[in-house]
């Protein structure tokens, strides 16, 4: 086989036995996480026909569809770029029946049609959970804190969540509203307030959002910013409610507040928020409150988080599991008592099996013996 014929796609990769072990590891520990909290877990096609999947993405959701045709039914069919729109689907149609609140948890790889992220990767897992008929202040706390527990169960320490407000301006510039604005000028003060942009601001005459920029950062000192910007008291309701979430999360994460984030909150309504690990430096999840659309035109409150543990599979491949060398010679009930209690073990098939070249951690020296590091 030639150079050229064993490489792979852009952005697609292999994931060798330590990447692969700590993967799987990662996605159970999160998923059993959220399971722990009454979610049930489904697992969604890796592809769906086109129209069916692009009804239920947003306009940024499409453009990373990669498409190709059925040979079956020779209609477009599309890999999936997110997971979430999946279970909205499984909800509004083959669980529309089943009793509310419905919890639902899922775990697998999504394809993008074009690479994005630290990692340049076009196929990414996603880990996530969603709570379907509700998305007041008892959902949107238990989905932020079932998040932090997946995020606990895969090891992180730490975890930073940032809140924010999704149809803030929406609230702010609706006639009637404390800072209305002209139908025509509510985008690109939208646009100008997610790129932190006070030039344009300025420029499109939207002074009084000029504060909202500010009112960024730890969340209790942000949290006092935007009371004292909503001095008609249009968003009270709200900002009581994220209130209430915070103190429910109590001492689980460190709790900040970015009140104009749009950037991956296309589709969410009141509530937002994302979520970091020290050290990595990148956003590794994100969830809030949103609406499902049932095919008779009726939407359903939902609120949820999505996971993208990649990174954090990275990190935990670099700690490779202990195992344990069993030499020739020793019976196969000793492998099977370390098995027992938790060990992997690799046994020797011949004497020139090199128990460090295996990338073993430990060796039995004898059967009723206890395993010695190497």
């Amino acid at each position: 086989m030639s150079a050229q014929q064993s490489l792979l796609p852009e952005g697609l990769d292999d994931r060798l036995p330590d990447e692969a072990e700590a993967a799987a590891r990662c996605m159970r520990a999160m998923v059993d996480a959220a399971a722990a909290h009454g979610y049930r877990r489904v697992q969604p096609p890796l592809a769906e026909y086109e129209d069916t999947l692009s009804a239920r993405l947003k306009r940024a959701g499409r453009r990373d569809l990669a498409r190709f045709v059925d040979p079956v039914s020779q209609r477009t069919l599309a890999l999936r770029p997110d997971i979430t729109a999946q279970v909205g689907r499984i909800a509004a149609t083959r669980l529309a029946a089943a009793p509310r609140p419905l919890r639902l948890a899922y775990a697998g790889p999504v394809m993008k049609l074009r690479a994005t992220g630290v990692h340049r990767a076009r196929e990414v897992t996603q880990v996530g959970a969603e709570l379907i008929g509700s998305d007041g202040v008892a959902a949107a706390t238990e989905a932020a804190g079932v998040a932090l527990d997946a995020l606990d169960a895969a090891g992180v320490r730490g975890a930073i969540l940032d809140f924010t407000l999704p149809d803030l301006v929406d609230a702010l510039a609706a006639p009637g509203g404390p800072l209305p604005l002209p139908e025509q000028s509510v985008e690109p003060v939208r646009a100008a307030l997610d790129a932190k942009d006070a030039g344009a601001l300025a420029d499109l005459g939207a002074h009084a959002y000029l504060p909202l920029l500010e009112a960024a950062g730890p969340f209790d000192a942000a949290l006092a910013a935007l009371r004292r910007i909503d001095a008609g008291g249009a968003l009270r309701d709200r900002l009581d409610a994220l209130a209430a979430v915070a103190a429910a999360l109590g001492g689980h994460a460190r709790l900040g507040l970015d009140p104009t984030e749009r950037h991956g909150f296309e589709y969410q309504s009141w509530f937002g928020f994302s979520l970091f690990v020290p050290g990595l430096g990148v956003e590794i999840g994100r969830g809030g409150s949103y609406a499902i659309l049932h095919p008779d035109g009726r939407e359903e409150p939902a609120v949820g988080f999505s996971l993208f543990p990649d990174l954090l599979i990275d990190r935990a491949a670099e700690r490779p599991r202990p195992s344990v060398f069993v030499p020739l010679g020793l019976p196969a009930a000793a492998g099977a008592r370390l098995r027992g209690e938790g060990w992997a073990t690799v046994a020797a098939l011949s004497s020139a099996d090199d128990p460090a070249a295996l990338g073993c951690t430990h060796i039995l020296d004898r059967p009723a013996g206890e395993p010695r590091p190497l």
